[in-house]
């Protein structure tokens, strides 16, 4: 009896946590979850989209939730009043899936278009730039973090608000891949709003962290795509 009590309060807790967390397969170039607590059909809501790592890549969609914001939202932060959308890919991030998945949650719910945030880390945040890079009007600021860029993006790249993180002290993905990107975008326009933060110490693993406060998406959220 007891058992089954705790398995009753166990299911509980992940029905009010994760119950609002649906997966949409089939629908668009990448299955996404799609976060809708704070989502209303009569508001429209800002859009947060999260990119993934190369470890959380496959098929089964409860990955994405292993690390980053949905992770962070299902741990206890209180994130802004949005929709949160995390695809999921099988290897490196496509910004034309990426953007097939942006149509689709603008056609089927009530989106505010001049609030759309993207936000990645590793493989993510090289996605999150080549995104932005490709489709700069499509988003109102992002954040990549322990990534890179592509070159021949800096100059659309420099349109768009951007907050570059990056640990001194990763392995995996050397600080210097966020250094040139960051180089390229001032190159074309030393007037852009783009930052680049180096984190002391800071690991591939461990730059995880700054899902998990408030800096991030305080800094998105306060901007507006331009017309």
């Amino acid at each position: 009896m007891l058992r089954y009590l705790f398995f009753l309060l166990f299911l509980c807790v992940n029905i009010l946590l994760f119950g609002q967390q649906e997966a949409v397969r089939g629908k668009a170039a990448y299955d996404f979850l799609i976060d809708t607590e704070y989502y209303t059909e009569t508001e429209k809501s800002p859009l947060l989209i999260f990119l993934h790592g190369r470890s959380l890549s496959g098929s089964d969609l409860n990955r994405v939730k292993r690390y980053g914001v949905l992770y962070a939202k299902n741990r206890g932060l209180e994130l802004p009043s949005s929709l949160i959308v995390a695809p999921q890919t099988n290897g490196g991030w496509d910004p034309d899936k990426i953007k097939e998945v942006l149509d689709y949650v603008l056609s089927n719910y009530n989106v505010d278009e001049s609030r759309v945030y993207v936000c990645g880390m590793s493989m993510g945040g090289y996605g999150t730039m080549d995104f932005v890079g490709k489709y700069p009007r499509s988003v109102a600021a992002a954040v990549a973090i322990c990534g890179g860029g592509t070159m021949r993006y800096a100059e659309s790249l420099a349109t768009v608000p951007l907050w570059i993180q990056h640990g001194s002290a990763d392995r995996a993905v050397p600080s210097s891949e966020s250094k040139k990107i960051f180089r390229a975008i001032k190159k074309v326009n030393p007037e852009a709003e783009v930052t680049l933060t180096i984190i002391p110490g800071g690991t591939h693993g461990s730059v995880e962290r700054l899902f998990h406060k408030e800096d991030i998406y305080e800094w998105m959220f306060k901007h507006s795509k331009r017309n």
